[in-house]
């Protein structure tokens, strides 16, 4: 609830800088006295009294003061360039300049310090500021600066307290207190010979302007408490994000109301900064949301691996001695098997499901849930694997051909106590490998021919974690599964390393549940890399080729990397050669540190 709260103070506050404005201007020019009686008004924070207040120590009451104080001092500098200037140019650069203040205020006095993406923000912000500022007639630029800058520093500096103050005590208690300190600001004020002439002075329509200024300050008050409980309840950086809005609707009541006439070169300036500080706002906002909810990586995680017998032979291994290993001594209970055409119908129309019978057996004797890849386009090189017999098949006699296999498949395994969930394709609209164009058509005759012959078992739709779109795939899905690469080899730029933080999944993931409108859906990392990609296959390299690129230091950090991306089941891709490593090499630390995840 605290983010419709900060949207709907936003709003508010946006609307009553309109009214701010137009009563400064034509009814009470007078910023000094305006900044007087807004921190007066503060008295009817007392409203909040039955609600908890109590009066604390002075560790507490003394902080809460000058938070209060600095607010109404700030509040007077923001009036007095609100008088020398649009509403709008003066809003957008305290918004530019106030997240800011915020940050060097939450560093120095809450020992908070800049992440890679809050300094992003920084920039962005504060290049929007200056573009605002340069973008002014030469003579108010270096006035207005000056003091919206002021107003940034010091009600950077409340918010920054009061977030300490709301963390010690309750809502209650902190807001009156931040309130009174306001009114002590706005005596103080009065105590001023020049300023209290100025406070003192009627305004021009003294009815009309006293009602209209009540008016707004009850209304804006409503705003200013909506806002301080949303910092007390939630993130204040993302509190701070939603000013964008209040931007929003200064900028066009600017436009609307105030007819306030911005043209030319200052239009698109002015434009352009808002659009700059827009982006850093939205990134501020989006960093603060992803790194204050970065998973604990001590919750419960399921690990799996997947197998490919095809891949173990290739390694020169004993597969059947692999697999029951993968099994029995590392302890597996999640494991992807794959289906290969090639393997199961080596003639046409004669079936072999003896190999994949054995692994299907072993998994459920071990007490192992099974993922059962069917497809053209399966996992291992070349990706798609199709019997010698069906490459001279016209491409509708092929289909019809495949699909009489995936029909065989499907009757066979529907009713095998191992069987979890049936993965339809590997991931299907991902251009990889050696394969047709893809067949959108024929992925959907898949599906639902899976869905016809074994309505008991969901399907998993699976997609590239770095390049793939996701939307597809998670939506025919019943579940997706996205890959996970860190280090991969190109033929064309030779090997890349993804720089993406871990919070980049869990970002796509929620901006994908969107697209989809399904936020139940289960996601999770089919394929996490935990082998080396190289110019050529494992088996054609030796181990020292192989960790040249993929290291034990790389293959821990790989863990590291995918608990911090907030999935909580993962299929280690590599098994095979992690046993090849142990048995053939005299490299277990792979396969032993595996173990302890198992």
């Amino acid at each position: 609830m605290w983010v419709l709260f900060a949207f709907i103070a936003r709003f508010i506050e946006g609307t009553a800088t309109l009214f701010d404005k137009r009563i400064i201007d034509k009814l009470y020019p007078n910023p000094s006295g305006y900044a007087f009686w807004l921190g007066i008004l503060g008295i009817f924070s007392l409203v909040f009294l039955p609600f908890g207040f109590y009066l604390p120590s002075a560790s507490i009451l003394a902080p809460a003061l000058v938070a209060g104080a600095c607010f109404v001092f700030g509040m007077f500098l923001y009036f007095h360039g609100l008088s020398r200037s649009h509403a709008s140019t003066v809003a957008v650069l305290l918004g530019a300049l106030l997240p800011m203040a915020t940050l060097v205020w939450s560093r120095m006095l809450l020992g908070i310090s800049l992440e890679i993406f809050q300094w992003i923000a920084f920039i962005l912000l504060l290049g929007g500021g200056t573009i605002l500022f340069f973008s002014e007639p030469h003579q108010l630029r270096w006035r207005i600066f000056i003091l919206i800058i002021g107003a940034a520093v010091l009600i950077g500096l409340s918010n920054t307290i009061a977030k300490q103050i709301y963390l010690e005590t309750n809502f209650a208690t902190g807001f009156i207190l931040i309130k009174f300190g306001g009114i002590i600001m706005a005596l103080i004020f009065l105590l001023i010979p020049s300023l209290g002439e100025q406070i003192m002075q009627r305004p021009k329509n003294p009815a009309k302007t006293r009602l209209g200024y009540l008016a707004n300050r009850a209304y804006a008050g409503a705003g200013s408490a909506l806002l301080q409980y949303a910092i007390a309840l939630g993130i204040p950086s993302l509190v701070d994000a939603s000013f964008n809005v209040q931007l929003a609707v200064v900028l066009i009541g600017g436009w609307i109301f105030l007819k306030e006439q911005v043209q030319g070169w200052k239009l698109f300036w002015r434009i352009t900064a808002i659009i700059i500080i827009g982006l850093g706002i939205f990134w501020l906002g989006i960093g603060q949301y992803l790194r204050v909810t970065t998973p604990n990586a001590a919750r419960p995680i399921t690990w799996g691996v997947t197998f490919s017998e095809k891949f173990a032979k290739q390694l020169g291994l004993d597969w059947k001695e692999a697999y029951r290993a993968i099994l029995s001594d590392l302890g597996v209970k999640h494991i992807r098997l794959i289906a290969y055409w090639d393997d199961l119908e080596a003639k046409r129309g004669q079936f072999d499901f003896s190999d994949l019978d054995y692994q299907m057996d072993q998994a459920h004797s071990h007490g192992t849930n099974v993922i059962l890849v069917v497809g053209q386009r399966v996992p291992r090189w070349p990706e798609c694997h199709f019997p010698d017999w069906s490459m001279n098949l016209a491409q509708p006699e092929r289909d019809a051909a495949f699909l009489d296999y995936m029909t065989a498949v499907l009757n066979h395994y529907r009713n095998h106590p191992a069987l979890m969930y049936w993965q339809i394709e590997n991931e299907p609209y991902l251009t990889f490998g050696i394969c047709p164009l893809v067949d959108v058509i024929l992925i959907d005759e898949e599906i639902a021919l899976t869905k016809n012959k074994d309505p008991g078992h969901k399907i998993l739709i699976t997609d590239s974690g770095e390049l793939g779109r996701w939307y597809w795939a998670a939506e025919q899905g019943d579940l997706f599964g996205t890959t996970l690469y860190r280090r991969v080899h190109n033929q064309i730029f030779g090997f890349i390393d993804y720089h993406v933080p871990p919070e980049f999944f869990r970002l796509k993931e929620k901006v994908t549940r969107i697209f989809i409108h399904d936020f139940t859906k289960r996601f999770i990392v089919i394929e996490l890399a935990t082998e080396p990609w190289l110019k050529r296959q494992l088996y054609e390299t030796t181990p020292q080729e192989q960790f040249a690129y993929f290291d034990f230091p790389f293959f821990q950090d790989t863990i590291r990397y995918a608990k911090l991306t907030g999935f909580d089941e993962f299929y280690l891709w590599g098994v095979e050669w992690w046993y090849w490593l142990k048995i053939n090499q005299g490299h277990p630390e792979f396969w032993n540190f595996a173990k302890t995840l198992f």
